[in-house]
């Protein structure tokens, strides 16, 4: 059985393919976004998606359920004005209007705990629909 971490405010456990799928995103940049998920029977954090280096945040966007709460980190690269790369992590924490009250509360609750386990996260956002993590809000807080 994997070793998992154990979030202590919930009782949550991240597994270690969210920790290893982040690590290689973060610093092998193989991954472009990594969508997790809770499982509520196993009380477990684990990986449901991750976005290959050539895709977009728009499929990051169109990959979130529209009736389900996910978390997803995104490596944006981008340019600045003085013409050097760089590189932020955003975490999202998604939770649309039309999921269960009890899984918005589930995922609100064990929100910190995952992004304990996952180091380097630059910048935050909590959306509860499309337009509140639109591109241009990730652009805008990059800079």
């Amino acid at each position: 059985m994997a070793m998992a971490f154990k979030m202590a405010t919930t009782g949550m456990r991240v597994t270690d393919e969210c920790t290893s799928s982040y690590m290689e995103m973060k610093w092998k940049k193989i991954h472009r976004y990594i969508i997790f998920k809770i499982e509520e029977k196993s009380r477990k954090v684990t990986v449901d998606k991750v976005g290959g280096a050539g895709e977009s945040y728009h499929d990051l966007a169109a990959s979130l359920p529209v009736d389900d709460c996910r978390y997803a980190v995104f490596d944006f690269d981008f340019v600045t004005v003085d013409n050097c790369r760089k590189s932020k992590i955003f975490f999202i924490a998604w939770s649309p209007e039309a999921s269960r009250i009890r899984a918005k509360i589930l995922y609100a609750t064990s929100k910190d705990g995952l992004r304990r386990v996952l180091e380097g996260i630059h910048y935050e956002l909590q959306a509860t629909d499309p337009t509140e993590m639109g591109f241009d809000i990730i652009q805008d807080r990059a800079k």
